[in-house]
């Protein structure tokens, strides 16, 4: 595990000028901005290829960023609330780790809807490549969680086990690298589905299910403190993947009942 990928003196005039002598790269920050980077690529190029659109903005997609980051802190924050409020200088390290994947998720989908309706691009479509590109900014990003030591396990004397910094010694499920797996495995059953899909929206909505599965069984292996809405029987995260499931299966049977599938578009 490496949370610091390297650290470079600045220039003196800069140093100067900051009040910073030297600058430290996280490996958490670096593999989210390549996850990013990799995801805007793979949108642009399935959306001009699928759909023939060529006018998403630079812009659209610096503002997924910026969306994601806040929402992912700010359900990091609320899972401990008082701890915060109590403890204000532990925010100030918003680069090392300690995002919340639903948290960026719930504020990205709204923003991605109102703009791809703003630009009078087809929704459903969309949100079908946008599934994919989730799991690529998504398995790169739990390489970042490994790396910063966060979103570890429950204790396990398993030849899996793996001891992090933040561990205390103690041998813990590697669970990040587990839903590494898991985010490939969706990816690749999501490009299986792409190519013989019935209604647009199918990806999507599949997506969310499987992820929501996925997770909720990874959060029995989780041992880190993320929240739960009963104390160690339901988390945050299985609680938010419960309703994902729900609402996704209702406009699935929905988009599927429909009596011209193919015409279906948002």
């Amino acid at each position: 595990m490496y949370p610091e990928l390297f650290t470079f003196d600045l220039p003196v005039f800069l140093s100067n000028l900051l009040g910073v002598k030297h600058v430290t790269v996280y490996s958490y920050a670096f593999l989210i901005a390549l996850g990013t980077l990799a995801a805007a690529i793979y949108t642009r190029w399935s959306a001009k290829r699928e759909l023939g659109i060529t006018n998403i903005s630079n812009t659209f997609f610096y503002l997924i960023f910026i969306a994601g980051f806040v929402g992912g802190k700010l359900f990091f924050y609320l899972q401990d609330p008082l701890l915060y409020t109590q403890n204000p200088g532990l925010m100030s390290d918003n680069f090392s780790g300690g995002f919340v994947f639903y948290g960026s998720f719930v504020v990205i989908i709204p923003y991605i809807i109102w703009y791809l309706k703003k630009q009078k691009i087809p929704v459903l479509p969309m949100l079908d490549i946008f599934a994919i590109t989730t799991t690529i900014v998504h398995s790169i990003g739990r390489l970042g969680c490994f790396s910063a030591g966060c979103c570890y396990g429950a204790p396990t004397t398993g030849s899996s086990g793996l001891i992090f910094p933040t561990t205390h010694g103690a041998s813990v499920h590697p669970t990040q690298l587990y839903e590494v797996l898991l985010l490939v495995c969706i990816m690749l059953t999501l490009l299986m589905v792409k190519k013989h899909k019935q209604f647009n929206g199918q990806v999507f909505l599949i997506y969310l299910m499987l992820y929501a599965l996925g997770r909720g069984i990874l959060e029995f292996f989780r041992g880190d403190d993320r929240g739960f809405i009963i104390e160690n029987v339901l988390s945050h995260s299985q609680f938010i993947g419960l309703c994902l499931i729900s609402i996704s299966a209702y406009f699935y049977y929905k988009y599927y009942k429909q009596t011209d599938l193919k015409t279906i578009n948002i």
